[in-house]
């Protein structure tokens, strides 16, 4: 996994539309999947506030070509480049020359001055989120054969009320501790646990409504469908208490429902707080010689670094 390059400058760009070059660093720019970059300015702060005699702008892409009249990129008279729809492809540095006069005002003496800037794009789109559910329920005993029909029964109502979200519950798992108390002497309790997936079946067909923002459909579903299944359970205990005719065999805890948030990666994307940190929460793309086949968080480290490309799924 690469080491961010000492004394190198990085620049979180997430809702600004101006990013300045600097002659004595790179830069770092984000840029998320489908949409325009910021626009990259070929000069540093300090040199926009300076009048520019006869300036001349050269920009060159990853590919080591002139970006000038590419239909994929916007370049102003004034030297910003703006790139359009990116993609992961499209990673990589970006390199402005700038050549500009200065003139004497005595003699008229002209002298050229010659500058380069590098940007360090990279594709990133955002985390998918699922979450991880705990919660808890009283039972008479763990040797209960209704443990287990309890909780294959709460799964299909839990799945019932988040269906219509293309949520799912996933992961899922109990036990049966017990639990001796000051107050009550010897409880016994199920421990449950599970996961709140936004990819159930049918999720592809939502995303192609939405395909430039699917992560964030997909995820503003997982959390809904956790609020709902919070209700669920907040409700329960009242469900319990003041309708059910009989006391039933087990009961909610109070209190026990608590959620955890967990983050996933498209393939060809992983996250890195030290390589980049100003984009610490982003799933960004996976350098050359590295890949991600999963949905997990790192890109891994080629053995023999054949990829030369970013967002690599497998090392071939």
């Amino acid at each position: 996994r690469a080491e961010p390059k000492e004394e190198q400058l990085s620049i979180d760009l997430i809702g600004k539309n101006e990013v300045y070059g600097d002659i004595k660093h790179e830069v770092n720019v984000y840029v998320k999947v489908f949409t325009n970059s910021p626009f990259l300015v070929c000069m540093d702060l300090a040199l926009s506030q300076e009048k520019i005699i006869d300036p001349k702008y050269l920009w060159i892409g990853p590919d080591g070509k002139d970006l000038e009249g590419q239909r994929y990129v916007n370049v102003t008279e004034t030297g910003k480049l703006m790139v359009m729809g990116f993609r992961e492809s499209m990673s990589g540095t970006y390199t402005c020359t700038l050549s500009h006069k200065i003139i004497e005002t005595t003699t008229q003496e002209e002298t050229e001055i010659v500058e380069a800037y590098k940007f360090m794009v990279y594709a990133y789109r955002e985390a998918d989120h699922a979450y991880q559910v705990f919660v808890r329920f009283t039972t008479t005993h763990c040797k209960l054969q209704t443990n287990a029909l309890f909780f294959e029964t709460l799964k299909n109502i839990l799945n019932s009320t988040i269906a219509h979200l293309t949520c799912h519950i996933t992961e899922s798992s109990y036990k049966c501790h017990s639990i001796r108390t000051p107050k009550h002497g010897l409880q016994h309790e199920l421990f449950v646990n599970f996961q709140v997936d936004p990819f159930a079946p049918g999720w592809e067909e939502v995303c192609h409504k939405f395909p430039h923002d699917c992560e964030d459909v997909t995820n503003m579903r997982a959390q809904q469908a956790t609020e709902r299944i919070g209700k669920f359970f907040h409700q329960l205990r009242y469900v319990l208490e003041h309708e059910a005719e009989a006391v039933p065999t087990i009961q909610y805890v109070e209190n026990s429902f608590s959620v955890t948030p967990i983050d996933s990666c498209r393939p060809g994307f992983g996250k890195n707080h030290h390589t980049h940190q100003n984009c610490a929460s982003c799933c960004v793309v996976c350098g050359p010689g590295t890949y991600s086949p999963n949905n997990e968080v790192t890109c891994w480290t080629c053995a023999k670094p054949r990829v030369r490309m970013y967002g690599a799924k497998s090392c071939y």
